[in-house]
């Protein structure tokens, strides 16, 4: 005769306090990180976004480094972004192309001594009108 095996199912209990506990510490780790990080893939992506919306402004390829300096500032300035410095960008004058090089990081603490550090770089070949 078959036997029934229902005190099997008695000894079955699911994840224990300290399974629990590990991927509460786990998964908050996770998200911690993604807070303080996440921030600064967002400014980057206004930071491209305002840069490869200058190719074909009207002019750009007349204007001086400096002016070109300004305009990116205001664009910036527009979005919120104040963590980018001036030296952290470099305009050179190819003839008609302006090439602009990006090219700084973002620390930001993650817990008391630690510090995330993320680095960016980018460089742009821009065309005025």
């Amino acid at each position: 005769m078959k036997k029934n095996n229902l005190s099997a199912m008695g000894r079955q209990g699911g994840a224990s306090a300290l399974v629990i506990l590990i991927m509460v510490l786990f998964f908050g780790g996770i998200l911690s990180l993604a807070i303080k990080v996440g921030p600064a893939y967002m400014d980057d992506l206004t930071i491209q976004e305002a840069l490869e919306n200058l190719d074909g402004t009207e002019g750009l390829s007349r204007m001086g480094p400096a002016q070109i300096r300004s305009l990116i500032n205001k664009s910036l300035s527009v979005n919120n972004i104040r963590s980018l410095e001036a030296k952290d960008i470099v305009v050179e004058k190819d003839g008609e192309l302006v090439l602009i090089t990006v090219d700084y990081e973002v620390r930001n603490n993650l817990v008391r001594n630690m510090d995330v550090i993320v680095h960016f770089q980018h460089k742009y070949e821009l065309k005025g009108k």
